[in-house]
């Protein structure tokens, strides 16, 4: 799977760093191997609306507390929750852990909404796993911008 988002990165001309590290399953230990790393720490939130008919990949500041009904509220859906591990690896092909918001390129039907927050998108490098929980690569503000402007899904900018 990190092959894949390697290839369509260097496909759109994405420049990246990558930080191997120890295994790593909470945005907390994320932060605490890559603290070192330039830029935003991103944790991303696999959820679901309360009719399961909508999926949402939430892309946050990894130090920010998520208010699932302030989202709600934003994006004008009915109540959220996280959904489970095996509809996140049916639409994402990746496991709890792991979730970024490059795996969406194994969404083929482009059916899970991006949520992005805006502090994210201030010109800053960004960090996020490839997919796998052992490793860190940092990109370019723009350049997370211009993998948002080639998926095919709904992206909604929000304030988290």
């Amino acid at each position: 799977m990190k092959k894949q988002i390697y290839n369509k990165l260097d496909e759109l001309g994405i420049e990246y760093k990558i930080l191997e590290h120890d295994e790593v399953f909470t945005a907390d230990e994320f932060y605490a191997v890559t603290r070192d790393m330039p830029g935003h720490h991103c944790k991303n939130l696999f959820l679901k609306n309360s009719n399961k008919s909508i999926n949402f990949l939430v892309v946050a500041k990894h130090d920010k507390a998520v208010d699932l009904k302030e989202i709600k509220s934003q994006i004008r859906s009915s109540r959220l929750s996280f959904d489970s591990p095996e509809k996140l690896y049916e639409l994402m092909k990746v496991t709890p852990g792991s979730v970024n918001p490059f795996s969406i390129i194994n969404d083929e039907d482009s059916v899970v909404e991006v949520i992005v927050d805006n502090d994210l998108l201030d010109g800053q490098n960004l960090n996020f796993h490839p997919a796998i929980n052992t490793e860190t690569f940092n990109i370019s503000g723009d350049d997370f911008i211009k993998f948002l402007d080639y998926i095919e899904n709904k992206v909604v900018k929000i304030s988290i």
